[in-house]
């Protein structure tokens, strides 16, 4: 007898995610997902993205075979992904903040040399003094912009009380963001690595709107 497609879905999607298939459906893929996303501020070329889209994937698999009674015990579950990889993401940015407080003068010497790390650093200083730290958040989605602002941040020993709260927001709407792509991606386009590729596109994509929206933040300024 043939046999439904959609009552193994969860089963086939844990078995079949290619060479992390075995950590997805374990424990470990919290700690492998904390791991990522807290080094990839140090390492950006970390797959911390990749990681989390994954096992939300596989989260979405699960939940969709839960009315055929075949769901693994053992997928990933969204909530404690979200936190996790929120958490790492502040652990992250405060130690390279921690980091680059006590750089001195080498690093003062080091950022004066940079004509980015330089607007970066006239620009953060701003929106915190002013409450609106939207730069921090904006910077969790671009490429390495978490690494400039948090390393900014810290030379230029901005309070913590100023930097922690917003470095909190942006962890947490990455991590939102990120788990959503990977389990409705797999619940619209089913638990394959289609649903895993469009998300990644569309991350990539916030990525790239974000780093849009930095270049364009000084003449927002300049007019105000």
């Amino acid at each position: 007898m043939a046999r439904p497609t959609g009552e193994y879905r969860g089963v086939v999607v844990v078995e079949s995610l290619g060479s992390i298939g075995s950590l997805v459906s374990s424990p470990w893929i919290y700690a492998l997902v904390a791991v990522s996303v807290l080094l990839d501020i140090f390492l950006p070329v970390l797959p911390s993205g990749v990681l989390v889209i994954t096992a939300a994937t596989a989260a979405a698999a699960g939940s969709g075979a839960a009315a055929a009674g075949r769901v693994p015990q053992d997928v990933p579950d969204i909530l404690v992904l979200t936190l996790c990889a929120a958490t790492a993401s502040v652990a992250g940015d405060l130690a390279v903040y921690r980091l680059a407080w006590r750089g001195g003068a080498r690093l003062d010497r080091a950022i004066a040399r940079s004509r980015r790390l330089t607007t970066a650093q006239e620009r953060l200083g701003g929106a915190l003094a002013r409450g609106g730290g939207s730069l921090v958040v904006l910077a969790r989605f671009a490429p390495a912009g978490r690494s400039v602002v948090s390393l900014v941040a810290g030379a230029a020993h901005r309070r913590i009380r100023e930097f922690l709260p917003w470095s909190a927001l942006a962890g947490l709407a990455w991590a939102a963001y990120s788990v959503a792509l990977g389990y409705f991606g797999g619940q619209w386009l089913g638990a394959t690595w289609l649903a895993t590729g469009v998300s990644l596109v569309a991350l990539f994509g916030a990525g790239a709107g974000a780093a849009y929206l930095m270049r364009r933040q000084p003449r927002a300024t300049e007019a105000s």
